[in-house]
């Protein structure tokens, strides 16, 4: 495709804001916009910022068995038969970020879907702490749930100018957990890239009722072939589980790597967070889309 390969910079632009944001900006009611309450006020001198230019972008609406799930849409304006990659966001929900990031692979020819997975539980980018946020939301999220409107998304792309047989998700954090069991799940999933997501079950808050597997559980039998890309430093996320992680995939047949940035924490894409580390976010960017189009995501 002819938007592929674009250089970082070609892609997204830089547009710093006059002041930092408060918690005035969550309030807008739209999908996309704002900030979680829990992660401001944000770096304002760094925060990414992709047009919308050329593209048909917003929130759509996806019925789930009833349930209206709002979902933020970015797609090369008047085009058809594109590729498909699911955005799946942060514990914050599709929030300013998870959007622009539609709108980036949008940039290189894609058909994004960031469908808002905590719909049912509630608003996620009003609660003001971050144990607020995972106790009164995150905590009560199945995973069987987020697999059925990942589904339903893949589906609605069918009908909507996506091509499902060139399908890839990707995630970030919460999401990069969600990733490799989506992968997992799906067997239309092509390839899958996981951003510093959780891969062993974790130490508190864990409900085996509600999230029965972690990704090491399905390393062995998973066949599609994931990009992890996490941090060095990650305090959450220890280089041992990883470790853990190969070695369950070596017994399988998935051919699924990981990339590792030393000098990396988490969140180390997260351009409006402290966390941001752009030589790693720059780099992950070019192997996330590198690792689509060598899978035929593309």
């Amino acid at each position: 495709m002819s938007y592929m390969k674009q250089d970082f910079d070609s892609l997204i632009n830089r547009t710093p804001l006059s002041e930092p944001l408060d918690r005035r900006d969550f309030l807008k009611t739209t999908l996309g916009a704002g900030f979680a309450a829990a992660v401001l006020p944000v770096m304002a001198q760094t925060v990414i910022k992709t047009d919308s230019v050329g593209l048909t972008a917003g929130q759509i609406t996806i019925d789930v068995d009833g349930q209206s799930v709002p979902v933020y849409r970015a797609q090369p304006a008047g085009k058809t038969n594109l590729p498909v990659i699911l955005v799946v966001s942060e514990i914050f929900g599709v929030h300013e970020h998870i959007a622009d990031v539609a709108r980036r692979f949008a940039k290189q020819g894609y058909l994004a879907l960031a469908p808002e997975l905590f719909v049912r539980q509630g608003d996620p980018r009003v609660y003001p702490t971050l144990s607020e946020l995972i106790e009164k939301i995150i905590n009560r999220v199945p995973d069987a749930q987020v697999m059925g409107d990942l589904d339903a998304c893949v589906a609605w792309a069918g009908t909507h100018g996506g091509n499902i047989d060139k399908l890839g998700v990707t995630g970030f954090c919460w999401g990069g957990r969600i990733v490799w069991l989506y992968a997992a799940h799906n067997p239309n999933v092509k390839a899958a890239v996981a951003w510093y997501g959780r891969l062993v079950a974790s130490t508190a808050g864990n409900n085996p009722a509600l999230t029965p597997r972690q990704p090491v559980d399905i390393a062995t039998n998973l066949k599609v072939s994931v990009l992890g890309l996490y941090g060095g430093k990650d305090g959450g996320i220890g280089l041992d589980t990883i470790e853990q992680m190969q070695v369950m995939q070596a017994k399988g047949s998935s051919n699924s790597e990981f990339v590792v940035y030393p000098d990396a924490g988490h969140a180390f894409y997260a351009d409006y967070r402290p966390s941001y580390m752009e030589a790693a976010a720059r780099d992950g960017w070019q192997r996330c889309l590198s690792h689509f189009e060598a899978h035929g995501v593309v």
